[in-house]
């Protein structure tokens, strides 16, 4: 199996990439094995951002690296919170108190609204090195819209409030494996796998 770092301090990310990417033959491993911290990121978009944590995760492990940008898009918002989903009601508090203000927030942005249609967005970066001048990318969208009201105890961000109508569901009351199945991340997944075989196509001619 190859070994690959998760570039990623968040428990529910590493938890998903983890079940995400074991099918495809890889051994994930948490950056944090490797004293890897979390780092800045200043970008404007999901895809540099995704970029600079990987290639800082391969730098400091010595090993292929992924990283997950993913956020929140609010039609109502002008697509925020986006980038700024983890800090968008402030970077104060434990990750805990942060879910709960932005939540708190983004409630209380969409309390008079009529469209409260949202989307989740997820960029995956893959490199073999720090220096890997052709990253693999990838990425996917769930679509769904913003209750006021939060419902389910599962998942994490802002997933008690993201309601797929479709399903009548929020993304919290999903169990895992259906979640894994249909979410940004998990299509963004499927996405880069494609790519991955697409290349190894390639190669083997």
């Amino acid at each position: 199996m190859k070994r690959v770092v998760i570039a990623s301090g968040n428990p529910g990310k590493l938890g998903e990439l983890t079940q995400l990417l074991e099918p495809l033959g890889m051994d994930p491993l948490a950056q944090s094995i490797f004293n890897v911290g979390e780092i800045e990121e200043p970008y404007t978009t999901f895809v540099e951002n995704a970029l600079a944590k990987a290639r800082n995760a391969s730098a400091k492990s010595g090993l292929p690296a992924i990283a997950d940008d993913s956020g929140l898009c609010v039609a109502t918002l002008d697509g925020r919170p986006g980038v700024d989903s983890a800090y968008f009601a402030g970077r104060e508090g434990g990750r805990a108190e942060r879910d709960r203000r932005n939540n708190e927030l983004l409630v209380e942005s969409l309390r008079d609204a009529k469209d409260r249609s949202a989307f989740y967005y997820c960029v995956l970066v893959l490199v073999d090195s720090a220096n890997d001048p052709c990253p693999v990318i990838a990425d996917g969208t769930w679509h769904g819209e913003i209750t006021l009201q939060p419902r389910g105890t599962r998942g994490f961000g802002y997933d008690s409030h993201f309601l797929l109508p479709w399903r009548g569901l929020t993304a919290a009351e999903l169990h895992a494996e259906e979640k894994n199945r249909v979410s940004h991340r998990a299509r963004a997944m499927d996405a880069l796998e494609a790519k991955l075989a697409a290349l190894q196509a390639h190669t083997d001619r």
